[in-house]
């Protein structure tokens, strides 16, 4: 991955934001500041709502008013992807950004962090985490999962079990991904957990003012690593009970938090540490 200009080189303040519509319920802004102040750093980060039809004409003026940088998030995510000048491989294969890099010539460069923030988490709240040679299962077929599969592939899972109330979306991702990917029918969720040593909700399904997810748990194997991306509740239903039945689980937060950290160093020139404060801030 190409190092960008360090923020110490900008003459002004460097800016950052992220961009999204609606984009109030962000909790990037405040984590992002919270870095900020923590390290004593020159920057701000802001929200930036944006519609659909002036996203080009906001980032083809971002860079002329000190943006080095942004998030993006719903629903532009997969629009950047041809607005920008230069796309990761990952980002490229996931079919979405959410870190956007604006250079000093101006040209912007397209990152997704989703999938090494979902793997950051586990391997932090779950040490004994190990994917190399596994089983692992995906609920969810959306934008969420594909970073996802991309993620876990690439750890090293063995087979990875994938379902959808919608089987064509699965179908889909197995077509891009490859032959370690098997679709399981949603009327079979119950037997695609059975012996997978990771269990992933990628779907919003409870989430607050969702419904829940409502699946028959009684495979899952006790020792499993079970984690949501939801964090809104941070104990969803479906954590509470794989964690009734002995599993080891992993709230999504983390994810939003360690994604949330590359963009950071290549805007601001400082990793920021993901713990217990960052949690927190987040949390407000």
């Amino acid at each position: 991955m190409t190092t960008e200009l360090p923020a110490s080189h900008v003459s002004h303040a460097p800016l950052a934001g992220v961009i999204g519509m609606p984009i109030a319920h962000s909790r990037s802004p405040r984590l992002h500041t919270h870095w900020l102040a923590r390290y004593g750093l020159r920057g701000h980060y802001v929200p930036i709502p944006v519609m659909p039809e002036h996203l080009a004409e906001v980032l083809r003026v971002m860079p002329r008013m000190g943006f080095v940088g942004a998030n993006v998030t719903i629903p532009h995510k997969e629009a950047v992807l041809t607005l920008a000048d230069t796309v990761t491989d990952r980002a490229a294969l996931i079919g979405a950004a959410n870190t956007l890099i604006f250079r000093p010539d101006g040209k912007i460069h397209a990152d997704n962090t989703d999938g090494y923030g979902f793997v950051a988490n586990l391997r932090q709240n779950a040490p004994e985490w190990s994917p190399d040679k596994s089983t692992a299962a995906v609920i969810g077929a959306g934008g969420a999962a594909r970073a996802v599969v991309a993620s876990l592939l690439d750890s090293g899972v063995t087979e990875l079990r994938i379902t959808n109330r919608t089987r064509l979306r699965a179908e889909q991702i197995k077509a891009e991904f490859g032959a370690r990917l098997v679709v399981y029918d949603w009327a079979q969720i119950g037997n695609m957990l059975e012996g997978a040593t990771t269990v992933v909700n990628a779907t919003s399904l409870g989430m607050e003012g969702k419904q829940p997810l409502r699946i028959p748990l009684d495979a899952l194997s006790p020792g499993a690593v079970v984690t949501d991306l939801v964090y809104t509740p941070l104990m969803t239903p479906f954590l509470a009970e794989a964690q009734a039945r002995g599993c080891h689980i992993v709230d999504g937060l983390g994810m939003l938090l360690h994604q949330a950290a590359p963009g950071f160093e290549r805007w601001f020139g400082q990793r920021p540490e993901v713990d217990d404060e960052a949690r927190r801030v987040a949390l407000e």
